[in-house]
């Protein structure tokens, strides 16, 4: 009866504990529950500072253009564009003249710009034309000429010249010495001499040469022919033109001019001269008419001036014609760049021709 008690015992301690176990799921069931809401619900995130908002950076500033220079309107021709280039068309030289108021050379006459993809090639200069002049060229004479030196330290000399002018139609012949006269010998400084021919445009040197005390002789050659001027001092040649001088026959042209036409005296006389190494125009200028005091008396002049040229010459060269004695040259001063001062005044003219 006993075994019977405690089993009744036992059966009821277990109907009481499986009632209170009801509605509630097992272990393991509850344990899987407990991982999937720990999977299910992830701890919160630490709490991050929010980055600081960025800085606004200041617009880039405009490119500002730098100001353009205001050009000045310039008329430009009217520019015809032709369906194929043009070669260029050269107008035809002038025939030559002698008269004072000859119209200018005509102008090259340009083709029309055509589109290219390249860009032409400028033309290569030209010499410029001179002015031509009508020309009378004086009679043959003699000179005597008294020389007056003043060099840059101040020393003074004097000396004598004689001149030699032949005037033979067609062709001339000119001779200069220059030198100091002692009493039973004379000693020249510098001899100069032109040789050449007399046509419409005057006197036209051929042959020209220099000789000065200790120096060599220089010759300088006048190919108008070949339109070239050489000299034995270099092997450097000069393009040749019309009135083209040398120093020597420089006057004398400058005297045919004035004997041709005086009005052609005014304004620039300008006249390519061939020296010992290189020939150079040289730009006279009418200083006025001026009286001189002379061996010979007062002389009326024609004063004439080429002044320094900065680059080609830097002395003075001063010529006085006398238009009552054929235009004569009867005073010429050189005055170079250091102050030295040579003038050469006429004394007697002996006129050997006519």
């Amino acid at each position: 009866m006993l075994f019977v008690a405690v089993i009744g015992v036992l059966h009821v301690v277990a109907l009481h504990w499986l009632g209170g176990q009801a509605g509630r799921a097992p272990v393991h069931e509850q344990a899987r529950l407990v991982s999937m809401a720990v999977i299910a619900e992830a701890p919160p995130p630490l709490p991050v500072a929010p980055p600081p908002p960025p800085v606004p950076l200041p617009p880039p500033p405009a490119p500002s253009l730098p100001a353009l220079p205001v050009l000045p309107v310039i008329d430009l021709p009217q520019l015809v564009v032709p369906d194929a280039p043009q070669p260029m068309q050269v107008a035809p030289p002038p025939p030559p003249s002698s008269a004072a108021d000859s119209p200018a050379p005509a102008l090259m006459q340009l083709p029309a710009i055509a589109p290219a993809a390249v860009e032409t090639p400028a033309p290569p200069p030209v010499a410029e034309q001179l002015r031509r002049y009508q020309t009378n060229v004086p009679a043959s004479a003699d000179f005597d000429l008294q020389v007056d030196r003043r060099d840059a330290d101040g020393t003074k000399w004097t000396g004598v010249a004689a001149m030699s002018w032949q005037n033979k139609g067609d062709s001339y012949r000119l001779s200069l010495e220059v030198g100091l006269s002692m009493l039973i010998t004379r000693i020249n400084l510098l001899v100069l001499s032109s040789e050449g021919v007399i046509d419409a445009s005057g006197v036209v040197p051929v042959k020209a040469t220099e000789k000065r005390r200790g120096r060599a002789q220089t010759a300088t050659h006048f190919d108008a022919a070949g339109k070239t001027i050489r000299f034995s001092a270099t092997t450097a040649t000069a393009p040749w033109q019309e009135g083209a001088q040398d120093k020597a026959s420089l006057p004398f042209q400058l005297a045919a001019i004035g004997r041709a036409d005086v009005h052609q005296l005014a304004g620039n006389i300008d006249i390519l001269v061939g020296e010992e190494k290189e020939a150079t125009v040289f730009r006279f200028q009418l200083v006025g008419e001026e009286t001189l005091d002379t061996n010979m008396g007062r002389l009326q002049t024609w004063h004439l001036r080429r002044p320094p040229k900065r680059g080609s010459y830097s002395s003075q060269l001063d010529i006085w014609l006398a238009p009552s004695l054929q235009w004569y040259p009867v005073q010429i001063r050189n005055t170079e760049a250091n102050g030295a001062l040579t003038t050469q005044t006429v004394s007697k003219i002996t006129v050997t021709g006519t």
